[in-house]
C-alpha cells in the first residue's frame, strides 16, 4: 500500500470516529441517533462521502435527516477541525448505505435457492401405484 493510500485510510477512519462525536455535540437531539457506517475520501482527501445506516428510517425521515445534516455541516466541520488541528476539512456529502439492503435481498434469494422442491421421481413413483 502506498503512503498516499495509507494517509487516505487514516483520514477515513478518523472521520468515522469524529463525525458521530460531532453529531453528539450538536443541540439537535435527532442528529444524535444517526449511525455512520463508512466514509470514503477522494484521492486528495478534499471530498468525503459519508455513508449512513438507513435500515430503520422511512423515506420521509431519510430526507429530513439529510436536510438536518446539510444544515449542521458547519458545526460538524468545526468540531473535526478543532479536534484534529486541521486547517481545512473534507467537503462531506451524506448518503444512505444500501449495502445492508442488498445483503438482505441476497440472503433471501439464497434461502429460496436452498429450499429443495419435491423431487419429480417421487411423484412418478406415486403415479405408477
Amino acid at each position: 500500500m502506498t503512503p498516499a493510500k495509507i494517509k487516505n485510510k487514516r483520514t477515513e477512519s478518523l472521520l468515522v470516529e469524529l463525525i458521530p462525536e460531532a453529531l453528539a455535540s450538536l443541540n439537535d437531539k435527532r442528529l444524535h441517533e444517526i449511525v455512520v457506517v463508512d466514509v470514503q475520501c477522494s484521492r486528495g482527501r478534499s471530498d468525503a462521502k459519508v455513508f449512513l445506516d438507513a435500515q430503520s428510517y422511512t423515506e420521509k425521515e431519510k430526507n429530513t435527516y439529510l436536510r438536518l445534516l446539510r444544515g449542521a455541516m458547519t458545526g460538524i466541520e468545526a468540531h473535526i477541525m478543532q479536534d484534529q488541528g486541521w486547517y481545512r476539512c473534507p467537503i462531506m456529502t451524506f448518503e444512505y448505505d444500501t449495502h445492508f439492503a442488498q445483503v438482505a435481498k441476497m440472503d433471501a434469494l439464497f434461502k429460496q435457492i436452498s429450499k429443495t422442491p419435491e423431487e419429480p421421481e417421487e411423484k412418478e413413483d406415486k403415479d405408477e401405484s
